[in-house]
């Protein structure tokens, strides 16, 4: 079975690459740009796994990863949490949301697929 990821990524480069390099490595991908879309796309999508930019206008990530995990659908569903924005008490406070990894952008290919595998157990 193809493991489903919602990636949640407003900037368009990174959405591209997060997007390219899964789909390289066999896996099914819904882009979501806009935070406000991602609690409906993710019920309708039931993803493996969700990954999070942390900076999204309009919403925060981390209150998205509190939303996702409040859902009784999709509370179990890991959240690897990827954001530029990487200051003293972010990943601590990204994690008591939720998330159950978390990457600094710029994000290397290497350990980002590793963290996906490990959060898929692929």
């Amino acid at each position: 079975m193809t493991k489903r990821i919602l990636v949640v990524e407003d900037n368009d480069l990174n959405r591209k690459l997060f997007c390219d390099v899964l789909k390289a490595n066999g896996y099914e991908v819904v882009p979501v740009a806009d935070g406000k879309n991602v609690l409906a796309t993710a019920k309708k999508f039931a993803p493996h796994l969700v990954i999070m930019d942390i900076q999204l206008p309009n919403i925060s990530g981390v209150d998205l990863i509190a939303k996702l995990k409040k859902d009784a659908d999709l509370a179990e569903t890991p959240v690897l949490a990827v954001t530029a924005y990487a200051g003293k008490g972010d990943e601590e406070r990204i994690r008591e949301a939720g998330a159950r990894d978390y990457l600094a952008k710029p994000v290397s290919i290497g350990p980002f697929m590793a963290a996906v595998r490990a959060l898929l157990n692929d």
